[in-house]
Parts: C-alpha cells; structure tokens; sequence
C-alpha cells in the first residue's frame, strides 16, 4: 500500500472538477466503451496500474472481449478486432499523449476527424487530456490498483 498523499482526501475539490469533466466526456455522445478503451490505452503508455486496473475492470463489465483487452497495446497488429472508429481514437490518444515527442501527425488528426466529426474530436481530445490527468495523479502519488488492494 502507498504511504503518499490520498489525493482524492487532500483536495476534494479539485477532484470534484475533474470529476465534472468526466461527466462531461461521458455525456458528450462518445461511446463509453470507446472512451474506456482509449482511457486504458492512454494508462498503459503512462504506466498507471491503478488505471489499468479500473479501465480493464469497465471495459469487461461492457463485455468487451479479453481477446481484445490483452491486444489494445498492440492494435494496430490486431485491427481486426478494432473497428474503425477505435483505431482512429487510439492512434489520436497514442499521439496527443506523447504530444512532446511527435506531435499531433496530420495523418492521425485527419483520421480522427473523419471519425468523429469536430465535436467529437473536441471531446475526444478533452477525454484524452482528462485520463493524462488522472494518470498522473495516479502515477505521482501511487494510487493502489483494486487488485493488489484485493491481495494485500
């Protein structure tokens, strides 16, 4: 278990606001599954077991299929199970996640539009900023995944 600050106790408040824009995402039209995919992928790039955790755990209460959960690192090798609208939303979390490195590719970015519309590659993207948040928060102050808690 981590001995660092529970951020959800220190500042309330602040959660509460990221909390109004997860409600945002999630009333936005994106489908949930999708933006549970995307958040777990975006988690698994940063490292954050405590997302990974939870992310794994939505995505199978929608039924998503263990075959695909084990390949989202992996998807562009395992597409058939991604529909088009997937790919294009991971590619863009890949890109929007590692902005520093690459940036934002034309390519990713004209995918995505044609994918989601304006609007939806507006809150999408807002999705995407939310879950780095999240995993930094996560990462930085070590929350524990419900799994290990479970084991301890």
């Amino acid at each position: 278990m981590s001995d660092r600050i529970d951020y959800n106790a220190v500042a309330p408040a602040a959660m509460k606001a990221l909390g109004g824009v997860y409600g945002y995402v999630m009333s936005s039209g994106l489908p949930a599954a999708l933006v549970d995919l995307v958040y777990l992928r975006i988690s698994q790039i940063n490292g954050c077991a405590y997302c990974i955790d939870m992310h794994t755990r939505d995505l199978g209460k929608k039924n998503v299929a263990i075959e695909k959960l084990a390949l989202v690192p992996v998807w562009r090798e395992a597409k058939p199970l991604f529909t088009d609208q997937e790919q294009a939303a991971l590619a863009w979390a890949e890109c929007v996640t590692r902005i520093a490195d690459a940036g934002a590719p034309e390519a990713e970015y004209t995918a995505a539009l044609e994918a989601f519309g304006e609007k939806g590659l507006v809150d999408l993207t807002v999705a995407i900023g939310l879950m780095n948040a999240f995993n930094r928060l996560g990462r930085g102050f070590e929350a524990v995944p419900a799994a290990v808690a479970a084991a301890a």
